[in-house]
């Protein structure tokens, strides 16, 4: 099995211990590792693959947590670059009743963005290998640059590149430098990961239908749209689809679900030997498991609070897809 590397933010969340109160009006937060690359990367670990992180983190305390957090989720962490220039970033949370949840960054700039492409060794790659990005860390800095040089050299040794947009508006100057920096990623991914609530912000288009072709353009081979609970949609041209549908549970808090969902898509593809010449054929003939399997491990990770502390190991996501199946599941396939 070859391995996933994230690149990007690692950060802290803190999350509130009360639901349903707007982030000026919470009194009180826990603490959380976080940050969608490495949400990402756990997620792939803890179901029983290899990952590791290219970041930079704070020479400060939040720094030795988040690595000790990656670590115990079996995450390689060698990599990992520190800096006394800036501080680890943070993120606090404000949660709806619904789980649903509101962010507020600190980070001007954090310590992920100062991640060089010199600290950047291509040799590191191998074939087999994947590289998930989102767009948080794609603002203009030393980490933007970094992306660049990571990708170009995971797709000239014929590894995979997934990206996941991502939005985070208050990150950006403007929502037209987002939208801008993210369509110009796009044609260098070849899995791409898309929530309905950032399509048509994405592509400016308002039918889905039109929005979703437009994504296949440059490397990409596949789509992943994401439905939230209602599931997701895989296509692998704007002619070709196939639809899951998503798992009832009881929703603490959904930080980390799409992540995670992305984890448990990405992880089968590495279990699959995925690369770019196979991944069309692989995604055809398993579209139904691999999905089924995103699906679960994204809905266990909103029964609990935080990102990575909720991340199902590969044991708990098969024992909850047969006892949802037990209990005529929610799957279809089409």
């Amino acid at each position: 099995m070859g391995q996933l590397f994230a690149i990007g933010e690692v950060l802290i969340d803190f999350i509130p211990l009360q639901k349903g109160s707007p982030l000026k009006d919470v009194l009180s937060f826990e603490r959380a590792a976080g940050g969608a690359p490495a949400n990402v990367a756990a997620s792939v670990s803890k179901l029983g693959g290899n990952a590791a992180m290219l970041t930079k983190l704070g020479m400060d305390a939040f720094g030795d947590y988040l690595i000790k957090q990656l670590a115990s989720a079996g995450v390689h962490t060698e990599l990992i670059k520190r800096t006394s220039e800036a501080n680890t970033g943070l993120a606090f949370v404000s949660l709806q009743e619904d789980g649903e949840r509101d962010f507020s960054f600190y980070r001007n700039p954090s310590s992920d963005l100062l991640l060089s492409e010199e600290e950047i060794d291509p040799a590191i790659f191998q074939p087999d290998d994947m590289l998930h990005f989102g767009s948080v860390d794609l603002i203009e800095s030393p980490m933007k640059q970094a992306h660049l040089k990571a990708i170009h050299a995971v797709k000239s040794r014929g590894g995979l590149i997934s990206f996941d947009p991502n939005v985070r508006l208050p990150l950006w100057k403007s929502p037209k430098d987002c939208q801008e920096t993210i369509q110009a990623f796009i044609p260098a991914a070849h899995i791409l990961k898309i929530s309905e609530d950032e399509l048509e912000f994405i592509t400016g288009m308002t039918s889905s239908e039109e929005a979703i072709a437009a994504l296949f353009q440059g490397s990409v081979k596949a789509v992943v749209y994401t439905r939230g609970k209602d599931g997701a949609d895989l296509y692998l041209s704007p002619a070709e689809k196939y639809e899951s549908l998503g798992f009832n549970v009881d929703v603490q808090d959904t930080t980390g679900a799409g992540d995670a969902f992305m984890g448990g898509f990405l992880y089968k593809l590495l279990d699959k030997n995925a690369t770019q010449d196979n991944v069309t054929k692989l995604l055809r003939e398993y579209h139904h498991e691999i999905l089924e399997f995103a699906n679960a491990t994204g809905a266990i990770t909103t029964m609990k609070k935080g990102a990575i502390p909720a991340l199902p190991h590969q044991a708990d996501v098969q024992r909850f897809i047969q006892m949802k199946l037990n209990n005529k599941g929610m799957m279809r396939d089409v």
